[in-house]
């Protein structure tokens, strides 16, 4: 990661954060409130090959003593009435804004995978993460709604691991791999916009 990402990383994620705390204390009141306890899911990711951290999340689902994979068709049944406006509005990924201040991710790049996919395709992550993670990217912009499409017609966790293992990760990674070959803080800063414009959309149309 280059000095002037970083630093432009920490100033945003300040930013937002002292811009967003009101609304961010609201959600999670509301959540305390409706959902009750935990109010954050904690996701472990992988931030390169060998290092995991703890993902944030505000909750969005109700609890499940099996919870592995990634969300899927299989599991539209528990999304909270409030967890589809947060995942709608992205706002459930609010709290990655820590992860980002403490340098375990970056506002764009390769979202980051569960150990499970980076055991599975090391020769694939080996190259994915040598970008630091990001809150969205190339990929998120390019592949999401696909993905979502695929992913949201499977009926069992297996299903959905055997979708997105096969037609997810490799198309994800090309674009990941593009993004690596083009990055530039000029095109961060487009992605990011563009990631905005397409919340602001979805929001407005729903």
């Amino acid at each position: 990661m280059t000095r002037s990402k970083r630093l432009f990383d920490v100033a945003f994620a300040l930013v937002l954060m002292t811009v967003m705390a009101i609304p961010t204390a609201l959600v999670a009141a509301l959540l305390l409130l409706c959902q009750g306890r935990p109010i954050f899911y904690l996701s472990e990711r992988m931030q390169t090959p060998e290092r995991k951290f703890w993902l944030w999340k505000f909750r969005s689902m109700h609890m499940a003593r099996d919870d592995s994979g990634v969300s899927g068709g299989d599991k539209a049944d528990r999304i909270t009435k409030i967890g589809t406006v947060l995942r709608r509005t992205r706002f459930d990924e609010v709290p990655q804004l820590w992860n980002i201040l403490c340098g375990e991710m970056s506002f764009v790049g390769p979202r980051p995978p569960l150990p499970s996919y980076a055991y599975r395709f090391p020769d694939l992550y080996s190259q994915v993460l040598q970008n630091r993670p990001g809150l969205t990217g190339l990929a998120t912009l390019v592949f999401h709604k696909r993905e979502h499409a695929l992913l949201a017609n499977c009926h069992s966790a297996a299903e959905t691991d055997a979708i997105y293992a096969r037609r997810c990760i490799p198309r994800k990674a090309r674009i990941d791999m593009i993004y690596k070959q083009k990055q530039t803080l000029l095109l961060d800063i487009v992605i990011l916009a563009q990631t905005l414009l397409h919340i602001f959309k979805k929001s407005g149309s729903a």
